[in-house]
C-alpha cells in the first residue's frame, strides 16, 4: 500500500482516502481504515499533510454515513436481504442481528463507537436509517465519532511511522533479528498446537473404541462378515 501511495501525487492520495472511506461508510466493505493507516504513515515521510489527511478522512466518514443513513431509511430491509445473499461474510443474518442488538441497547453510542469497529463502521449509517433514529441525533453521533476515529487513527499511524522510520534506519539489523525470532517462535508454537490437537483426536478415537461393549463389537464384526 505504501509503495502504491508513493507512485501517485498527493492530491490523488487525499481523494482516494476520502472516497474509499466514504464508500465504506455508505455500507460497501472496503479497506478504508487500512488505507488511512497507510496514508498516515506516508504522511510521516512527508508525502502528504497529516492534518489535512485527517480532516478529509473525517469528512468522508461523515458524508458516507449520512448517505448510508438515507439509503437505509428509504430502502430498508430489502437492501440488507439482497446484500446478505451476495456478501454473507459481511451482511449475513448473524452479523446484522449483532449490529441491531448494539443499536437497540446503545443507540447513538453505537454510531459513535461503531467508527472504531469494523462491522459497525460499515453498517452504522444504513442501520440507523432502517431503525428510524432521528437524523439530528444520528448526525451528532456520526460527526463526533468520525472526527474522533479519523483523528486517532491518523495521529497514531503518523507517530508510529515517524518512530518506525527512525528505529529502522538506526537499528535495522536488530529489527531483522527480532522479526526472525518472532517468526520462528510462532512457527514452533503452531506446530506444537497442531501436534497436540492430532494426539488428542487420536486418543479420543481410541477411548471410544475401548468403551464399546462386547455386544456392540460382536454386532460390528457380524455386520462386517455379512458384507
Amino acid at each position: 500500500m505504501i509503495e502504491w501511495l508513493e507512485s501517485i501525487p498527493p492530491v490523488a492520495i487525499y481523494l482516494a482516502v476520502g472516497l474509499i472511506i466514504g464508500l465504506e461508510s455508505v455500507g460497501i466493505p472496503l479497506p478504508g481504515e487500512i488505507l488511512l493507516v497507510s496514508a498516515s504513515v506516508a504522511a510521516s515521510q512527508g508525502m502528504v499533510n497529516p492534518v489535512l489527511l485527517g480532516c478529509i478522512a473525517a469528512t468522508g466518514a461523515i458524508i458516507g454515513d449520512s448517505v448510508g443513513y438515507a439509503v437505509g431509511k428509504k430502502y430498508g430491509r430489502g437492501l440488507l436481504t439482497r446484500l446478505g445473499r451476495r456478501m454473507p461474510k459481511h451482511f449475513g443474518p448473524k452479523r446484522i442481528a449483532a449490529a441491531e442488538r448494539a443499536f437497540d441497547r446503545w443507540g447513538a453510542w453505537a454510531v459513535f463507537g461503531g467508527r472504531f469497529v469494523a462491522l459497525l463502521r460499515i453498517l452504522a449509517g444504513p442501520l440507523a436509517g432502517i431503525l428510524g433514529m432521528q437524523y439530528r441525533k444520528f448526525l451528532l453521533a456520526n460527526a463526533t465519532g468520525g472526527i474522533a476515529w479519523a483523528g486517532t487513527v491518523t495521529t497514531v499511524a503518523y507517530l508510529f511511522g515517524v518512530v518506525a522510520e527512525h528505529w529502522i534506519k538506526r537499528f535495522s539489523w536488530v529489527a531483522l533479528l527480532i522479526t526472525v525470532v518472532i517468526g520462528v517462535a510462532i512457527t514452533l508454537y503452531v506446530r506444537h498446537r497442531t501436534e497436540r490437537a492430532v494426539e488428542a483426536e487420536e486418543a479420543a478415537e481410541a477411548d471410544g473404541n475401548a468403551d464399546a461393549s462386547p455386544e456392540e463389537a460382536a454386532e460390528a464384526l457380524s455386520g462386517t462378515e455379512k458384507a
